[in-house]
């Protein structure tokens, strides 16, 4: 339990924090969940939709912070291939 009034306001900023970065983490997972749903379905016109999607996703997240640049750059990379492998 926090005991001065600055580790009460870092509680307070952790909780706010943690909030959003899981709403964050939670859309990503949700935009990437849907691109190798439609890579599945061998639907590359969806597919290609939404990986634009996602990657814009990805983008916002590891701008905030909630996840890595290196983990939304990996991922991204690796749904535009496996998307652009569908194209061909």
């Amino acid at each position: 339990m926090a005991n001065h009034a600055s580790a009460e306001k870092r509680n307070r900023q952790r909780v706010k924090r943690t909030i959003r970065n899981r709403a964050a983490k939670s859309a990503v997972r949700t935009h990437v969940k849907a691109v190798r749903e439609a890579i599945a379905a061998k639907d590359s016109k969806a597919a290609k939709t939404l990986l634009h999607k996602a990657t814009v996703e990805l983008d916002r997240a590891s701008g905030k912070g909630a996840i890595s640049r290196q983990n939304a750059s990996r991922t991204v990379s690796r749904l535009a291939a496996q998307v652009h492998k569908l194209g061909a």
